[in-house]
């Protein structure tokens, strides 16, 4: 009886159970949408878990069927000459004639063309209804014909209006008998990071493949010339999106797709609009971009540099070597100078100063703010135009505490490292681990100044290097066309 009792129980206590259960659920089902989402909201007005609300992912549907038609494949074609030599590869005892030479040379001639051409693809998008079309200078550069088809499976042959490769923009024109379609140039100065940007190009020839991410960053040096300033998004860009337009949401071109990473995946890099905004109308009207020059050779301010300079904080552009009778060297810029403003804009960093200088009209009046020992002065530089193109040692040697050795320069060192008329020691050789190894320096190297003063030979360079009572020296370098300062630890006296 005993037994029966506790499994009747049993059976009570789970069948009670169970209904609870389906009580339980039931009410819960019943709960509408909408009070599950008044008990979010007052989860986060009483600062609760659910304090977030989720984003809702916006639909780019009708936004890319507009913007579709004005986004162009760019195909290019380019011719290159096979030379006869290149045909035969024999030599050995018989020189220049092989016994077989002319049954090879009609052979490769049969099998190989003496011209063959080379096509390559990318992207482009129209800007007016007259046919102008933006696009990557690498795009078309060198190419012998330029076929442009729009959306509409239409194919025009287009003409070179005018590049720029230091910016790697280029402008062509089609000719069509009636208005294309084009699209809105935006502000990228307005764009932010972690907006959402959509992306139209052509990657490996798919025609107008969208891809759609957001602003991973703004202002990327990633090393592609003196003006970058990219866009750096997550938006897939491959080969082929080149020279092709980056959309805001509100269906404005805000950048220029140009480079990506090889072994990276979702990193891509834009060319801001406002860039070539700046440059259309002289690529329009002269075919090529002039800038304003100031002629200085400048380099970051790191913090140690920042400190023997004796600025509060890293920013500036530091004046490494001035252009001799340039437009900086008649306005009296001096080498170590420290650029802090031009024309009433800041130069927080060392990269706004090109950018911001090629903005400006060549013959141009300016105030550039400098930092110089410390004291701080104005003045006035008219700007030039950009120009377009720009081993017998002595025995002895000293340097050895920096880890480094150096000797006296001769002329014909000068004449053969391109060091004619400079003044200074030659680096010998660097030390692995040494403090000179660390901070970049190598033989061939030109030591010009200590400390600011400058070193005439090596007799020089052993005095003012005694005489240094600090625990570091600030050395100004020379490397081929490019001279900059570094900061050496010097090795505590005992």
């Amino acid at each position: 009886m005993k037994q029966r009792y506790s499994l009747k129980t049993l059976v009570g206590v789970v069948l009670v159970s169970l209904a609870l259960g389906i009580f339980i659920t039931s009410e819960f089902n019943q709960i509408p949408s909408s009070d599950a989402t008044s008990v979010m909201d007052k989860k986060e007005r009483t600062g609760g878990e659910l304090a977030r609300k989720p984003v809702q992912l916006p639909s780019f549907a009708e936004l890319v069927e507009q913007l579709k038609p004005a986004v162009v494949n760019i195909s290019t074609t380019k011719v290159f000459q096979r030379r006869k030599r290149e045909m035969m590869p024999f030599g050995g005892p018989f020189g220049d004639r092989h016994p077989f030479g002319d049954f090879f040379e009609k052979f490769f001639e049969d099998g190989f063309p003496r011209n063959f051409k080379q096509t390559s693809l990318g992207t482009g998008f129209i800007i007016n209804k007259d046919g102008y079309i933006l696009t990557n200078n690498h795009v078309i550069d060198g190419a012998d014909e330029i076929k442009v088809k729009l959306s509409s499976e239409e194919e025009f042959e287009a003409e070179i209006k005018g590049r720029d490769p230091k910016t790697d923009i280029a402008l062509i024109k089609i000719k069509s008998r009636e208005d294309l379609p084009t699209v809105n140039l935006g502000n990228s100065d307005e764009l932010r990071v972690g907006e959402w940007v959509i992306a139209i190009g052509n990657p490996f020839g798919l025609d107008h493949t969208v891809t759609a991410g957001i602003v991973s960053a703004k202002g990327r040096v990633i090393g592609a010339g003196p003006y970058d300033n990219f866009i750096q998004t997550d938006a897939s860009i491959n080969p082929g999106n080149s020279g092709g337009p980056l959309f805001n949401l509100k269906g404005e071109v805000v950048g220029i797709n140009t480079a990506i990473i090889a072994s990276g995946q979702g990193i891509g890099f834009a060319l801001p609009i406002n860039m070539a905004t700046r440059l259309i109308p002289q690529l329009k009207e002269k075919g090529r971009v002039t800038r304003g020059w100031l002629g200085v050779m400048i380099q970051k301010i790191t913090p140690d540099l920042a400190k023997s300079f004796g600025l509060k904080e890293a920013r500036g552009a530091l004046v490494a070597d001035v252009v001799k009778d340039g437009p900086a060297n008649k306005a009296g810029i001096e080498r170590g100078d420290i650029i802090l403003e031009v024309d009433g804009k800041d130069i927080d960093e060392m990269n706004d100063l090109p950018r911001l200088v090629a903005d400006l009209a060549v013959g141009k009046e300016v105030k550039i703010r400098i930092l110089r020992s410390g004291k701080r002065k104005t003045l006035k530089v008219t700007l030039g135009e950009f120009p377009e193109k720009e081993m017998i040692a002595s025995k002895k040697q000293t340097g050895e505490e920096l880890g480094m050795t150096v000797q006296n320069l001769t002329p014909e060192i000068a004449r053969q490292l391109g060091y004619t008329g400079d003044r200074g020691v030659l680096v010998t050789s660097v030390m692995p681990g040494s403090s000179a190894y660390g901070a970049g320096i190598r033989r061939g190297d030109l030591v010009k100044e200590i400390n600011r003063q400058p070193v005439k030979d090596s007799e020089d360079y052993g005095v003012i290097l005694k005489n240094v009572k600090e625990e570091s020296v600030l050395l100004l370098i020379r490397r081929g066309d490019m001279a900059h300062y570094v900061v050496l630890e010097l090795p505590k006296k005992k």
